[in-house]
């Protein structure tokens, strides 16, 4: 038998929220990590919408809302002087009760979640490094070492939440097919001479770009910025080398620096989420450019979508097969992400001709206009937020009610709280309008608990048809919807997925 049900190699956030997930659910792991602490510097700051929803989900929402500083406006900045600014309270009113981007630090972030497990009674193993492991059909023998001393462990599954050096991707043998961007960059941690507030500052000029961004309430900000070619060339970059060009760009004065980094950017895919018995997410599985801050949230809403998961196939409710979505609904979005940020990021950093363009004239002009418009305003914070993320072409979505389609996020609903079940983190049935008895007595006799709502004005306005059915997944998705509530369809589609609910 396992030692553990499951391995975390990795206590980045993916790993910590994979834990976290599956501790909530009941189901024992281990988790380990060759850094001797959470980390002290971090790139990644904006906690976006659907993160905090699935953060409502573990019952930890408010405590990350109450570390972090909610971005009030953008301001862009061309030529040392602004050009355009947008307003970001409650970007995403009525599309999600978390509308706005939350700047929070990664490691203050990957403090809170390690509290949060620590609180579980989980321990993170630090100094703890994953050195080799074997597989077969029903476990995953690995080796660890722990201050030199080498230990076997077995268990059921192995995580790979090892960032983008993952040693699991490596064993595998995996491809991690992609390019690195060529240009130097660097972040920074500082004290500004003029606190910008909770707004957020893009200062862009023909030779590239510097970001500001408040994230801790002490009054320290994060600069982010493409670092000149001639000093990049240098044996080593300090901040110092920066300073001049830095300064008169942001129109600020850097009092004091906490801690500052320089770093090349990726854009890469592993072949596979998946192999046998292990999986590969976050930045072990996909990295790409910081465009929209979508790397970290991608890799926790990785960490959601496998820890349900696994947690049926271990508690026997579902097949080994159910594991294998895992690959296919994360990768396809893996690979868009990919794509449109790399296309975005280009513009961003281009030396050349277009370049200059996409930030001389594209940016500065193009921007007020498109988001002075409400529906675009709402296309960007769907886009941005990952609320639109679906699944539609998953094996388990299956059928159409209104606008909604299985695969979908399950649309918030503010005026009946319709989210508020989703903290069971349990399959469950959605009935928007008049429910049918025989409907709604065939799914309780499966084990699925139903919740009836009011097909009011909100209901029609999110696009669900009155008088629909939802199955809907442990992670807020819709696995199954009807607009007829015939109990053959979802049966049907229940034994052909082999799904089990508890009864």
């Amino acid at each position: 038998m396992p030692d553990t049900p499951i391995l975390i190699a990795g206590a980045g956030p993916t790993g910590l929220v994979l834990a976290l997930s599956l501790t909530r659910r009941g189901i024992r792991m281990r988790i380990i990590d060759k850094k001797a602490a959470p980390g002290e510097a971090s790139r990644a700051i904006v906690v976006h919408a659907r993160t905090l929803e699935f953060y409502n989900q573990l019952g930890i929402a408010d405590t990350i809302i109450g570390n972090g500083i909610k971005a009030e406006a953008l301001h862009l900045r061309g030529n040392d002087k602004e050009v355009a600014s947008l307003s970001l309270k409650n970007m995403g009113e009525g599309l999600s009760a978390y509308p706005y981007a939350l700047m929070l630090a990664q490691d203050d972030h990957e403090k809170l979640l390690v509290a949060e497990l620590k609180k579980a009674g989980v321990e993170i193993e630090w100094n703890t490094e994953l050195r080799s492991f074997t597989q077969n059909d029903n476990e995953v023998k690995a080796v660890v070492s722990h201050n030199g001393k080498d230990e076997t462990v077995t268990t059921s599954y192995l995580a790979g939440c090892d960032g983008a050096h993952s040693r699991v991707r490596e064993w595998l043998s995996i491809g991690f097919p992609g390019d690195t961007y060529n240009d130097l960059f660097y972040v920074a941690d500082v004290q500004l001479d003029k606190e910008p507030g909770t707004d957020l500052f893009i200062n862009m000029n023909a030779q590239g770009f510097h970001l500001v961004f408040p994230v801790r309430s002490s009054g320290r900000y994060r600069l982010i910025g493409l670092i000149p070619k001639e000093i990049a060339a240098k044996e080593k970059v300090e901040f110092e080398d920066l300073r001049p060009g830095i300064e008169p760009v942001i129109n600020n004065k850097v009092l004091a620096v906490n801690w500052f980094s320089t770093y090349r950017v990726h854009h890469r895919v592993a072949n596979k989420f998946r192999q046998g018995k292990c999986f590969l997410l976050g930045d072990a599985g996909h990295v790409h450019s910081p465009v929209g801050g979508q790397g970290m949230n991608t890799g926790i809403g990785d960490a959601i979508n496998l820890a349900w998961k696994l947690a049926q196939v271990i508690e026997r409710r579902a097949t080994d097969t159910l594991l294998d979505t895992y690959e296919t609904e994360r990768i396809a979005f893996a690979r868009t992400l990919v794509a449109t940020t790399d296309m975005m990021f280009s513009g961003i950093v281009g030396k050349g001709l277009k370049g200059k363009l996409f930030r001389s004239v594209l940016m500065p002009h193009l921007l007020p206009i498109v988001t002075s418009l409400s529906l675009t305003r709402r296309m960007v914070f769907k886009m941005v937020s990952q609320i639109r993320i679906n699944y539609h072409g998953s094996a388990i979505s299956e059928g159409k009610a209104g606008a909604v389609k299985a695969g979908d996020r399950l649309p918030w609903v503010q005026s009946l709280d319709s989210f508020k079940p989703l903290q069971s983190l349990e399959w469950q049935m959605h009935v928007y309008g008049e429910a049918k008895a025989a409907f709604v007595n065939n799914a309780r006799d499966m084990g699925i608990p139903v919740h009836l709502f009011a097909a009011d004005e909100a209901v029609k306005k999110a696009g669900i048809k009155p008088n629909s059915a939802f199955l809907i997944r442990p992670d807020g998705y819709i696995a199954f919807a009807t607009c007829d509530q015939d109990v053959k369809p979802l049966k049907q589609f229940i034994e052909k997925n082999m799904l089990r609910f508890k009864t």
